[in-house]
């Protein structure tokens, strides 16, 4: 019984879903509302009607967006690791011009 308290109904693309939400019902209705969007993009750009195909392309392009923010994510953590390593490098420079 515990279980169906977790289940949310949500709608993508004219279908009904049962998904578990866990703690955050509303969290899984955004997620929804964001393929739903995504689909509905998909299918007014490709003209394809069959709901197969658009969730496939549909997906393609949500993986696409996820690994672009991860690579930019790794790039900035990456440049930000050597920012840090150029920081330390010019302030012991700056303690031994300084004689500390």
């Amino acid at each position: 019984m515990a279980e169906k308290a977790n289940l949310v109904q949500v709608e993508i693309f004219g279908q009904s879903y049962s998904v578990k939400a866990g703690s955050d019902a509303s969290y899984v209705q955004k997620l929804a509302a964001f393929v739903d969007e995504e689909m509905k993009d998909v299918s007014r750009a490709s003209g394809a009607v069959d709901s197969v195909r658009i969730a496939v392309l549909a997906a393609l392009n949500l993986a696409d967006e996820c690994f672009r923010l991860r690579k930019d994510a790794e790039e900035k953590h990456t440049s930000g690791a050597s920012l840090d390593d150029r920081a330390l490098r010019l302030a012991r420079k700056l303690g031994a011009a300084l004689g500390e």
